[in-house]
């Protein structure tokens, strides 16, 4: 179960501050603070505020790339500014983030990935929107892996994201999302890997780390491999180790949560 750490992202003040001024410090000390809490992957992401993604982008990889050796998810749909991103970062292991299954966007994406020795998280959502139906998100994953298979890539290069929507306006997706990371599990050898934007779940509602883990853990049970989320919730983190345990991922020891975060 891979923490993909979301907080270095233009949408916080202090980030959007950072971008516009290019003061890698806050950029720094997010990246430290995240790999403490037990981040695998450090989500980065310009913000809608950005005036020119194909500057701030890369400047950000670059930053990162000289304070941390967690590898990178670079978040965003302008390509173009993804590719320079992939330039500066100019090593194997980076994870773009994200396509819906358009074919436009698939062509574009996926020789990019082969090219740069990258995965990609595939979003379940096309031109109509997201499905509700756990039978046509899952009808979306297919469509990535035979895509992949045609561009060079595996289909365990692909984290496929069965989207999730807010449990106080969309409960019914929820139970329709853990149905298509248990489907996504059985169609291809290897398989896709699975993300979601753990946050989603929980938005606007005032129990938002009591759901966030919550869904975690059941999405886990279900075999989700990664979760884009604060990796400083210390609460959060802890439940993703204990449910690592139980489910004989990992060998149990008293300081069982402590060993996951130095992972």
């Amino acid at each position: 179960m891979l923490i993909i750490g979301e907080r270095i992202n233009g949408m916080f003040k202090d980030i959007g501050v950072a971008i516009r001024e290019h003061d890698p410090k806050p950029l720094q000390e997010w990246a430290a603070k995240q790999k403490a809490g037990g981040a695998h992957y450090l989500d980065v992401n310009t913000g809608p505020n950005s005036e020119d993604q194909t500057v701030d982008l890369p400047w950000m990889v670059s930053v990162l790339k000289e304070c941390t050796d967690l590898p990178l998810a670079i978040d965003t749909t302008n390509y173009d500014a993804m590719e320079k991103a992939l330039e500066v970062y100019g090593k194997p292991g980076a994870l773009i983030n994200s396509i819906g299954c358009e074919q436009e966007k698939i062509d574009r994406v996926f020789p990019m990935a082969a090219k740069y020795q990258a995965d990609v998280v595939c979003l379940c959502i096309n031109k109509v929107g997201i499905p509700k139906s756990a039978d046509d998100r899952v009808a979306m994953a297919m469509e990535f892996v035979a895509n992949a298979e045609a561009y060079g890539l595996q289909p365990d290069n692909l984290f496929i994201d069965p989207i999730i929507l807010p449990v106080n306006v969309a409960q019914e997706h929820g139970v329709e999302a853990l149905e298509t990371i248990r489907q996504i599990k059985m169609i291809s050898n290897p398989p896709p890997k699975t993300t979601v934007g753990l946050s989603n779940i929980s938005q606007k509602s005032p129990h938002r780390s009591i759901i966030n883990r919550t869904f975690a853990v059941m999405a886990m049970t279900a075999g989700l491999d990664s979760a884009i989320c604060d990796a400083n919730d210390e609460a959060l983190v802890d439940a993703i180790a204990t449910a690592r345990l139980i489910l004989n991922q990992d060998i149990y020891c008293d300081s069982y949560a402590k060993v996951f975060r130095q992972r």
